[in-house]
Formats: C-alpha cells, sequence, structure tokens
C-alpha cells in the first residue's frame, strides 16, 4: 500500500465552549473557550501550538455561521504560527482538520490548533430561522434582494434552503428503495435518546415516534425533527506530529485513514446520484487508504444535517447496501448506544446542537478516550469513523485508540 502521511498525525487534545440556544456571547468569547480547553486537554502551552486551521474562516453571511477566523485567535492568544490555513472550500466541515494532518505530516508545522464556532442561535434572535433564510434570498428577502450564483437556478423555484435540496435528495431515496418516514425517524428518536445522556444538548426530552410523526412538515418527506438545531457554541481540536506522543498528556488517537474525494458535479442540483452524493467518493476514498473495513468499526458519528443524509453516509460507508439504509435503522437496536454501530451518541446535530464535523469529531475522540460519561458506550471502542458534509463536499476520518 502507498504511504499513508495521515498516519503521521494524531489528535492529541479537544475543547469545546459552553452549548446552547441564543447564548448572545461574543464568537470570539466562545473560540478562545474551546481552544484554550484544547491546549490543556493535550498538555501543551501556547507557546507549543505553530499551526492554525479553520472552517470557514471569518465570514459575515449566512449569519451566525463563523464570524472568527485564523488571525483573530492568532491574535488573541498571541501565537507564533510557522503555518495557517482558513476557507469554505474545504472537503466538508472536516476539511480544515483533515489539511492540518498534512501539514504536521510534511513538517510545515507541530501542533496545529484546529477550531469551528457557530453562533447561529444567536444570530436568528427571536425571529427564528425563516428570518435568516429570507436574510439570505428566500421570498421574504425582499425585492432589493439579487440572487448570485447557483441561488440563482433554484430561488425561481422557491428553493432556498438546504432543507428543500436534501428533501429532494430523500425523496429521491424513498422512490428507488421504498424507505419511509418511520425508518428516518429511526435516526431522530436514536439521537434524542443519545442526546438525554449528554448536558451539552439543546434538546433531551423524550421524543416519540408519534411526536415524530405529528410535527410540522418543513420540506417533505422532512419534517421538523429531521432538520438539524441551530445553537451557539465552539469546538477546538489539536492535531500533533505523531512522534510527538511521548510529550502528551495522554495516549492520542490515532487518524487511521481520510477521504476527502470529490469525482462528481459540484453541484448540489448536477449530482449524478442524488442518493449518494459526494459522501459516495469520499467514503471509498478513506477505505482505500486502509487495510480496515466496515466490519472493523464500533461506533459511527456522521453528519445529520437532515435525518436522511446519516442514511446516506451509513450506506457510502458500507455499513449497509446501497439503498438499504431504511432497513439498516429501522432496527435501533443496530445503533444504539448498546448496538453494534452505535451512532451519534451526543445526539447529533438533530437533538444535540449544530456544531458542524467538529462536534462529531469532539465526540468522537471522547468515546475513544472513555471519558463520555453517561453516554461512553458499553464496550469500549477501538476503531470510530466520523464524517462530515452533504451534497456536493464531503470529507471523513478513520481514527483508532
Amino acid at each position: 500500500m502507498k504511504a499513508i502521511l495521515e498516519r503521521h498525525a494524531v489528535i492529541s487534545g479537544i475543547g469545546q465552549s459552553d452549548v446552547g440556544r441564543r447564548l448572545y456571547r461574543p464568537a470570539l468569547d466562545l473560540t478562545l473557550d474551546a481552544c484554550l480547553d484544547a491546549i490543556e486537554d493535550a498538555g501543551l502551552d501556547r507557546s507549543d501550538i505553530d499551526g492554525i486551521a479553520t472552517y470557514p474562516g471569518n465570514m459575515d453571511f449566512p449569519p451566525g455561521f463563523s464570524g472568527v477566523g485564523v488571525t483573530e485567535v492568532q491574535d488573541a492568544l498571541r501565537l507564533d504560527l510557522s503555518w495557517y490555513n482558513g476557507g469554505p472550500e474545504n472537503p466538508g466541515q472536516l476539511g480544515s482538520v483533515i489539511t492540518a494532518c498534512a501539514a504536521v505530516a510534511t513538517g510545515y508545522a507541530n501542533h496545529v490548533l484546529c477550531f469551528r464556532t457557530v453562533w447561529e442561535a444567536s444570530a436568528q434572535g427571536d425571529s427564528g430561522r425563516a428570518s435568516v433564510v429570507a436574510s439570505g434570498g428566500g421570498r421574504g428577502g425582499g425585492s432589493s434582494y439579487r440572487a448570485s450564483g447557483f441561488l440563482e437556478w433554484l430561488l425561481p423555484f422557491g428553493a432556498p434552503s438546504a432543507a428543500n435540496w436534501a428533501a429532494l435528495y430523500a425523496m429521491r431515496h424513498f422512490h428507488e428503495y421504498g424507505t419511509t418516514r418511520e425508518q428516518l425517524a429511526c435516526i431522530a428518536l436514536t439521537e434524542r435518546a443519545n442526546a438525554a445522556l449528554n448536558p451539552k444538548a439543546i434538546y433531551r426530552d423524550p421524543l416519540t415516534l408519534e411526536d415524530y410523526l405529528d410535527s410540522r412538515m418543513i420540506s417533505t418527506p422532512l419534517c421538523l425533527y429531521d432538520c438539524d438545531v441551530p445553537a451557539d457554541g465552539s469546538t477546538a481540536v489539536i492535531v500533533s506530529r505523531a512522534d510527538s506522543a511521548r510529550d502528551l498528556k495522554k495516549p492520542p488517537v490515532r487518524i487511521e485513514a481520510v477521504g476527502t474525494a470529490i469525482r462528481g458535479r459540484p453541484s448540489w442540483d448536477q449530482w449524478d446520484d442524488f442518493t449518494t452524493m459526494a459522501m459516495r467518493d469520499a467514503a471509498a476514498m478513506m477505505w482505500s487508504r486502509t487495510e480496515l473495513a466496515p466490519v472493523d468499526v464500533d461506533l459511527a458519528e456522521v453528519y445529520d444535517g437532515f435525518s436522511f443524509l446519516a442514511l446516506a453516509w451509513l450506506e457510502a460507508l458500507g455499513f449497509c447496501e446501497r439503498g438499504e439504509g431504511g432497513a439498516f435503522v429501522e432496527d435501533r437496536s443496530v445503533i444504539s448506544r448498546s448496538g453494534s454501530l452505535p451512532l451519534n451518541t451526543n445526539g447529533g446535530q438533530l437533538s444535540g446542537g449544530r456544531l458542524h464535523g467538529y462536534g462529531f469529531l469532539h465526540e468522537a475522540c471522547l468515546q475513544l478516550w472513555q471519558e463520555a460519561g453517561d453516554r461512553q458506550v458499553p464496550a469500549p471502542p477501538e476503531i470510530a469513523v466520523v464524517a462530515a458534509g452533504g451534497g456536493p463536499l464531503a470529507g471523513c476520518l478513520l481514527l483508532s485508540r
């Protein structure tokens, strides 16, 4: 097998700020909490950090999607950097972590501080999510708004939101494979049960199938509980050189393989197969870089901006055959915390909060280190997969303890 450079990188520490709805704390404030927490967790000092990576960088739109970039954190922490990277065109939200792996593997940096901050809930204020969609060019955006890019082709059809686009993907899967809403509900119900054990989760109250089916429809077939929950919070991880492990506070998490490939058209509405999307290519690349196989994985922390995307990731990663994701999740004993493939053990984004791929990576590391508290899976996991992104951009990592 060719040289797998990502194996020269490890995750040495993780950190996370408070997570909540409408915390109304400055984004930089949340970010520094997470970053300092991660540095301490790794047993490092600020002087040891010589790299920074983030997604998507400092951007004002959509509201609350970011707001903190490399330069703000570098200045606030007074870091001397040898390497840095930040930008929106990454393979999913984990692209910045994957790029950091390459940086330490090639010697550009020794310890890279990676972070992701959101404050979407506060940005929405009391007006709710619809106000942000409208400000982004929905029909409520006013006559002064002029669409650009791919939205020029979607807004005339009243499809301003990823909820609309993902719903079309789900409907195609329903049509081709007979997938049902009750099967999608199994993802939402499993994640809510996990969130009940996560003190940082946004929604922790019990959720029943009746609650799910009775909730309002957002974009058919996706209902309210199929959609992720806007939140405020920041997550940070330290990517370090593998040969620095002896100097770290605890045994690091090893990065076995990464997947970043994109082999279809980079478009939400022109992909060649809407039931797979870019996750198909990222997963295939990851498995090509390891001797391990899906059967070896003990834990799956996969992107669920919408419940269907989690189902599609399970198929793309090979935990079930293409088109069989509905039947796979329908047996909730398989994806429960005590099952053979625990899924999104922190409650995911459907109940835990929309922290993007970094939230899943943070949770995977907690589980591998057996530091997840009440939600720790009963069988100590050795191998975990983390995946993020939906539509035309995706990335994934295979981790080992």
